[in-house]
């Protein structure tokens, strides 16, 4: 499987909270809910219809899954929705317990087995495994050089600080950009593979 990261960011590199004021108020956040006056159906909505339509399962950390667990299985009737539901995920975790996990077809990768749980995953035949938000999580997938395909969003704002997904590890990670298009509200839609594996 690949692994695929698709991630709404700021100019300036933050994810923290793009969908709402309450989801991650860490540090003090603020901006909660800053991606929305850069939604578009067209270019953005139709960038995640396609990762979603390639997605084979999906992967969350900790605090992204319960964000999406308390909101997707609400909005079912839906087509996006209701493959959000269907398919299935994988949540890395140190605190839930396996009678935490309310969300369908939701399977917990121990946090302590993350890395080694995440490579078996990816070295099953199959599609993409989609990774959206989960800045921890991210972060340990690229430094650990697990990330297949980078979906950025890059929005015309700065946020001045919050949550990254690059990891400061002091090590470089060339990447090659395969597509870009912007959107009619300034985003820069962005797909980019590590430059090794970059192929059609």
């Amino acid at each position: 499987m690949r692994i695929v990261v698709s991630e709404f960011m700021s100019l300036d590199g933050v994810v923290q909270a793009p969908g709402g004021p309450e989801e991650d108020t860490d540090g003090g956040f603020a901006h909660g809910g800053w991606s929305h006056p850069f939604f578009d159906p067209e270019t953005m909505g139709g960038a995640f219809d396609e990762a979603l339509g390639r997605a084979e399962a999906l992967l969350f950390g900790r605090r992204t899954w319960q964000t999406m667990a308390a909101a997707w299985p609400e909005r079912a009737g839906d087509p996006f929705a209701d493959r959000m539901n269907a398919l299935p995920k994988y949540v890395v975790s140190r605190t839930l317990n396996d009678d935490d996990l309310t969300w369908d077809s939701t399977t917990r990768i121990p946090g302590g087995e993350a890395v080694a749980g995440i490579r078996e995953l990816r070295g099953k035949e199959g599609g993409d495994l989609l990774v959206m938000g989960s800045p921890t999580l991210v972060r340990t997938l690229l430094h650990e050089g697990l990330v297949d395909e980078l979906r950025l969003m890059i929005m015309p704002v700065l946020l001045g600080g919050g949550k990254s997904i690059f990891p400061e590890d002091g090590a470089q990670h060339t990447l090659e950009l395969v597509s870009t298009v912007t959107s009619s509200t300034g985003v820069h839609v962005t797909t980019y593979r590590p430059a090794a594996a970059a192929g059609p």
